[in-house]
């Protein structure tokens, strides 16, 4: 059972009539808190202000004093399935800094669960890179800044290695040489990484 419910927020596309894909982005630790305006803040609620997608966006809170509690975006995750028409095919994870860790936890412990992977300067665990074939068929976008002073650009390197060892089909890393631990800025900013999550269908079919 999760520890706790999550405070959220949800973007609904125009036309809810048909299945639509599911973005669920995870914000990092600036983002904590109860002010759930701030999860607005960066990644894809940001770009919607200017912008339009059309798409499910789902961004969970982290309480204050918590860290990421992985089930508890799965419940929120299948929660929100369950009330909304979503495509289960084109279901996107992504996140920032805390929540870039969050993402690999997600595609870890739910792999068929999602059609891509994007984290973006995210910490990985040490063990999962031991698993990293378990993940080596969610296409998987990268990020990190290589002046990264609170997350280590390494963690993105070898976390990428361990993925082509497994024959990942479609794995890519980006190192922005400018970049600081802002390294989404850039990312979810831009219309790039969006339309390249439209285009990714689930392809495995065993739930």
């Amino acid at each position: 059972m999760a520890k706790y419910e999550l405070g959220y927020v949800l973007h609904k596309p125009a036309n809810t009539k048909d299945k639509k894909p599911l973005i669920v982005f995870i914000s990092g630790d600036g983002e904590k808190g109860t002010d759930i305006e701030k999860v607005k803040i960066n990644g894809p609620l940001k770009y919607l202000k200017t912008h339009q997608l059309d798409a499910y966006v789902l961004a969970p809170q982290c309480k204050e004093d918590e860290n990421w509690d992985i089930e508890s975006i799965y419940q929120l995750i299948q929660k929100i399935q369950k009330e909304n028409k979503i495509d289960p095919d084109r279901i996107y994870v992504t996140g920032l800094s805390s929540g870039g860790w969050a993402s690999w936890n997600l595609a870890f412990a739910h792999p068929d669960l999602f059609a891509t992977n994007v984290p973006v300067a995210g910490f990985v665990d040490l063990i999962q890179l031991e698993h990293a074939c378990e993940i080596a068929n969610i296409p998987t976008r990268i990020y990190h800044g290589l002046l990264d002073d609170v997350v280590n650009v390494n963690y993105a390197i070898t976390i990428y290695k361990e993925l082509k060892k497994c024959n990942a089909k479609d794995v890519k890393l980006t190192i922005f040489d400018d970049a600081n631990h802002d390294s989404w800025t850039r990312v979810y900013d831009n219309t790039a990484i969006y339309d390249w999550m439209f285009q990714q269908k689930k392809t495995n079919t065993n739930k």
